[in-house]
């Protein structure tokens, strides 16, 4: 089965914030949204589903933190924080490999010339979210998404 589009919002779980980044409804590109300041979960995961209802979002892709070791303590937490928002918001969500969105994003705002103030986070949720939908043509079917998991 071949891959419904539109647009989605692609999120950078951090600590203390959370990059958010969109793309367009044919997926030929990805941008940086917005930047949350983390709060509760319950807060941060409204925030989020005003974000995905405000850009009319068919799905959230949440990048997830692999090392070449494989799964980490880091790695737990993305996952449980994302079947969490998988029962917080009425879309699909997919994890992603992240790996190095970081430091690619602080790369392509270094080439822009941008400030170094400049946060990153939303930038790496766009390198995410573009890696997500190059890896997915048309003719590809999408990922299963997680299950809910409340708590």
């Amino acid at each position: 089965m071949s891959a419904a589009r539109g647009v989605l919002l692609g999120l950078d779980h951090g600590e203390r914030v959370i990059g958010v980044a969109c793309c367009d409804a044919s997926w030929l590109i990805a941008r940086p949204l917005a930047v949350i300041q983390r709060s509760t979960r319950a807060a941060d995961f409204a925030k989020i589903a005003a974000l995905a209802a405000q850009q009319r979002a068919v799905g959230v892709v949440v990048g997830l933190p692999i090392l070449p070791e494989g799964e980490t303590a880091q790695s737990r937490t993305v996952r449980r924080w994302a079947s969490r928002l998988a029962a917080a918001v009425p879309l699909p969500v997919y994890l992603w490999d992240e790996s190095y969105s970081s430091a690619e994003a602080q790369e392509i705002l270094s080439d822009l010339g941008a400030p170094q103030l400049e946060r990153v986070d939303a930038h790496a949720a766009a390198v995410i979210l573009w890696r997500f939908i190059a890896a997915h043509p048309p003719e590809r079917a999408l990922p299963v998404p997680l299950r809910a998991q409340s708590g």
